[in-house]
């Protein structure tokens, strides 16, 4: 990987305000709420895994697809702790070909 692809933004610079506000509300899912749980419903679906946090995952992948996905698992990594990094890890599974 070049040194240029480093600073190189995943997505386009038209839904910078958009994947901002999406990643600001991620994280928050992450540090307020959870990326999983142990029973479905209010707010988490049959798998246990948190609805909102489903939807802002594929409309990474519209954007920016697994490369946007990744950053913004990175990130969430960095604001929200190694634990709730490999919650939205599973959260994500079988959005796309999500690997982070």
């Amino acid at each position: 990987m070049s040194i240029l692809n480093l600073f190189k933004r995943p997505y386009p610079q038209i839904n910078a305000l958009e994947v901002k506000r999406l990643l600001d509300e991620l994280v928050r899912i992450g540090i307020q709420e959870d990326y999983l749980s142990e029973f479905p419903g209010r707010g988490f679906n049959a798998q246990c895994r948190h609805i909102r946090a489903r939807e802002i995952g594929n409309r990474f992948r519209e954007i920016g697809g697994n490369n946007l996905m990744s950053w913004a698992f990175r990130n969430v990594r960095k604001q929200a702790g190694k634990v709730s990094a490999s919650h939205l890890e599973y959260a994500w599974k079988d959005i796309g070909d999500w690997q982070p």
